[in-house]
């Protein structure tokens, strides 16, 4: 994984209330666990007019012009903006790949399911909870004339707009450094590889009839 590094990144507004899992990756695109390549697929059925299938080559696929994702002032966005209850459904981690595969880092939402939630964390993806008056104001600028880009730092837990306004945010300690490290389960484990080798010496040297 990744580590997190500060970034400023366009904002796109996805206004829609209970988005769930099914909604962000559908259920055909489940048969890979590659991690990668979600990407063209995410929000599928909302994003294309035709129905989608696994290994689909989506250039020429037509597409739902008033899907935002297919606005293209929105391209190349790093920070997705929603509402509550994101990422609610079945607990499906096909759902950040996707997100993340397409280019997202950062979702910022009043709530989340809560399995979704802790997913993202797993996959390098930053979920922000913020009070839904903030979110309110965040869709008014990001859905204005003009694109809205946000600074985002990790460390300081601060969201920055382009007239300088500052946001704090909250963010579990322990999260944040495995975010700032780029470390998922497999890398914490690593962490500890020399004790790991130890104790397998040991035991090859304890009970040798198990390795033989």
């Amino acid at each position: 994984m990744e580590a997190f590094k500060t970034f400023t990144g366009i904002v796109t507004p996805l206004n829609r209330s209970n988005v769930d899992t099914d909604a962000i990756i559908p259920k055909q695109f489940l048969k890979s666990i590659k991690r990668t390549g979600f990407g063209p697929y995410l929000f599928d059925e909302w994003r294309y007019l035709d129905h989608g299938e696994p290994d689909m080559d989506c250039t020429n696929r037509p597409l739902n012009e008033s899907f935002v994702l297919n606005d293209p002032r929105y391209a190349g966005s790093q920070v997705l903006l929603a509402r509550d209850n994101f990422g609610c459904g079945s607990s499906r981690e096909h759902a950040p790949w996707a997100l993340a595969d397409y280019g997202f880092k950062v979702i910022l939402a009043p709530s989340f399911a809560d399995i979704f939630f802790n997913n993202c964390f797993k996959n390098g993806i930053l979920p922000i909870r913020l009070e839904s008056s903030v979110i309110d104001g965040l869709f008014a600028r990001a859905t204005g004339e003009e694109v809205l880009q946000i600074a985002v730092d990790l460390k300081a837990q601060t969201l920055t707009l382009g007239d300088g306004e500052t946001i704090p945010f909250e963010v579990d300690e322990f999260r944040k450094h495995c975010l700032l490290e780029g470390l998922d389960d497999i890398g914490l484990t690593l962490q500890h590889s020399d004790e790991i080798t130890a104790f397998e010496q040991q035991r090859r040297e304890r009970a040798p009839w198990v390795f033989t």
